[in-house]
């Protein structure tokens, strides 16, 4: 099964300002996060984010904040963004590309509940993160065990493209992917 530009969805999960010193790696999660995000936008896929109690957490980290459309910024209160309906306001797509933090936490919820929506979900592997390094390698088998697709961002980039000989691919080829 492959991930298609004009069936897929980018949702980033709880990427907040105070949770962000708190999870391993966060700048290199970050850094996954903000590189889809900004190819989710040249390419037209729907994207949005959560973010899970805003007031004790705080926003979605301003260089992704920046890259999000105008109302698709979703506050949550429940770790699952399915069981807060939040996404209901989103297109309607049957892929949804997934990443955040915590992994072990709202990221899998969401995943597990996207699934048992219906819905094909691919964990983007090196742009989810938690706390622990631990827990985000159990949640990562976990969400395989239960059917989610774990991939990497080069992999939704070029399943996303879908062929090369393009000039978009050739854009994205000089941009993303060198």
């Amino acid at each position: 099964m492959l991930i298609k530009a004009d069936r897929s969805l980018l949702l980033l999960v709880d990427l907040q300002e105070r949770l962000a010193p708190a999870i391993a790696d966060f700048e290199a999660v970050l850094r996954h996060n903000l590189w889809l995000a900004e190819l989710a936008r040249r390419l037209n896929i729907p994207l949005a984010a959560t973010e899970q109690y805003p007031t004790g957490l705080g926003p979605t980290v301003s260089a992704l904040a920046e890259k999000l459309p105008p109302g698709n910024t979703l506050e949550k209160i429940h770790f699952s963004a399915v069981a807060d309906g939040c996404l209901a306001a989103l297109p309607d797509r049957p892929q949804i590309v997934l990443t955040g933090t915590e992994a072990h936490v709202c990221v899998l919820q969401t995943a597990l509940e996207l699934l048992s929506s219906g819905k094909e979900v691919f964990v983007v592997a090196e742009a989810v993160g938690s706390r622990a390094p631990r827990d985000r390698q159990l949640a990562l088998e976990r969400m395989r065990q239960e059917g989610c697709r774990i991939v990497s961002r080069e992999m939704v980039a070029f399943e996303w493209l879908g062929r090369a000989g393009t000039e978009q691919f050739r854009q994205i080829h000089r941009e993303f992917l060198r």
